[in-house]
């Protein structure tokens, strides 16, 4: 059994990671802010 296809794939995710770290931590940050949305969507009408 060879080991080769998973470090190959190790490697891939490992420089795609490296080359698109920008975008992640912007996909990152809104999908923090839709989470924030929500929640304060869900509690708004608790408060009224």
């Amino acid at each position: 059994m060879h080991n080769d296809g998973a470090v190959t794939m190790a490697q891939d995710i490992k420089s795609l990671i490296e080359r698109t770290r920008e975008t992640l931590v912007a996909d990152a940050l809104g999908a923090v802010s839709l989470v924030v949305i929500l929640m304060g969507g869900l509690c708004l009408p608790a408060l009224v």
